[in-house]
């Protein structure tokens, strides 16, 4: 049976994929780069279109030119956006690997051996094409404000879930592999574009990584606005409520001790700064110990003792309040705000930077696989082995 026929008759090993969404100039050079990339491998690719445009009439055309196998599903109800379509391929394959990935030519089909290869040799769950580890680069995202929001996207995401993405530096990208028996699909509420977080939040898989270099879109514009960010944080949202909101509830209730501590001071004749600085050092405590036992005590024992971890955040909690104490000061003597109301600002913007610098260093937990470790096999072949080949 010749590899169109057995893919097509349910017996592909590998089903690659790809969620599209008016994406009709790119389907041609694409299926062209998979069907190269995947030859002599028993895969399939399989197209979970939403399109408005032509794309599925150009995917039909083209999926009867080439000798891969090609699918189209076509939803008339695009239920949960992209991470929706990639769930509806997950149930239409019965392979026993999936590899995901975008229909604009910025994820390079060439790694797809890549990816599987590394599943072989390391027997993960998910196999990561990621952009943030050497070798890697996102320089494809173009503008300046995109990488920006790319990466803050990242440091956020990681410091929100710091346990199940250890091993996992870019829980953003769309591109990877993953054993289609490793997931449990009814777990899954998908909505938005970031499925990888989604696999990865709401399930303990083991991960694996590989670098790859995000390219410059072929043909089209891009689907990321200001709307598929507010999705993104209202995913976010949805799959962590627990650690960030624990760390939110101390944090304001280290706010409301830190202003009436401030009120009481100043009530009896102390200077804001000085009742600003007070109660700063009060609050910098009380919050670590209450951190400590209430909001990552499952992260104290990655290898940093109590002493480094008091260190580490009284360094980074001293600095902040220098900085918002200087920044106070600016603001009282250079606005018409009320000292009180210009401190409780300048908290709530210390909370984000203080949950993410706890969540990312001071509990940093340690990863539990290396970052490509196919090639550090290779690597370390030894050299017998080298000369027997």
């Amino acid at each position: 049976m010749t590899r169109s026929n057995r893919a097509r008759s349910g017996g592909a090993d590998v089903t690659v994929v790809v969620p599209t969404f008016n994406e009709a100039p790119n389907i041609a050079r694409l299926v062209a780069r998979v069907e190269a990339a995947t030859a002599g491998m028993n895969a399939e690719l399989l197209f979970v279109d939403d399109s408005t445009d032509a794309t599925p009439t150009v995917i039909t055309t083209v999926a009867g030119t080439t000798p891969l196998p090609v699918r189209l599903i076509h939803r008339a109800d695009p239920a949960g956006g992209l991470s929706g379509a990639v769930m509806a391929g997950f149930a239409a394959s019965a392979a026993d690997w999936c590899v995901v990935m975008d229909g604009d030519l910025q994820h390079p089909p060439e790694l797809i051996p890549l990816l599987l290869g590394t599943a072989r040799q390391t027997g993960a769950d998910v196999v990561v094409a990621s952009r943030h580890v050497d070798g890697g680069s996102a320089s494809g995202l173009g503008s300046g404000v995109r990488h920006l929001v790319s990466r803050g996207s990242t440091i956020l995401t990681r410091a929100m879930f710091p346990v199940r993405l250890r091993d996992c530096t870019d829980p953003m990208t769309g591109f990877f592999a993953v054993r289609r028996s490793s997931i449990d699909v009814t777990a899954l509420r998908p909505r938005g574009f970031k499925i990888l977080l989604e696999l990865l939040a709401r399930q303990r898989l083991t991960v694996a990584e590989e670098p790859f270099v995000f390219a410059a879109r072929n043909a089209g514009e891009s689907k990321a606005d200001w709307r598929q960010g507010l999705r993104f944080l209202a995913q976010l949202a949805a799959l962590r409520f627990g650690r960030l909101s624990r760390f939110a509830g101390i944090g304001a209730l280290g706010a409301v001790a830190n202003l009436l501590i401030m009120a009481a001071l100043q009530s009896v004749g102390v200077g804001y700064l000085a009742a600003a600085i007070v109660a700063g050092i009060a609050t910098i405590l009380g919050n670590f110990a209450l951190q400590e036992r209430f909001v990552f005590q499952d992260l104290r024992h990655e290898g940093r003792g109590i002493r480094t971890r008091l260190a580490q955040s009284l360094a980074f909690n001293g600095t902040e309040t220098v900085v918002r104490t200087a920044l106070l000061w600016l603001l009282v003597e250079s606005t018409p705000l009320p000292s009180l109301l210009a401190q409780a600002l300048l908290i709530a913007i210390g909370f984000v930077l203080r949950f993410v610098y706890h969540s990312r260093i001071v509990y940093r937990p340690k990863r539990t696989s290396p970052i490509s470790p196919l090639l550090t096999a290779l690597n370390e072949t030894a050299p017998e082995d080298t000369e027997a080949a």
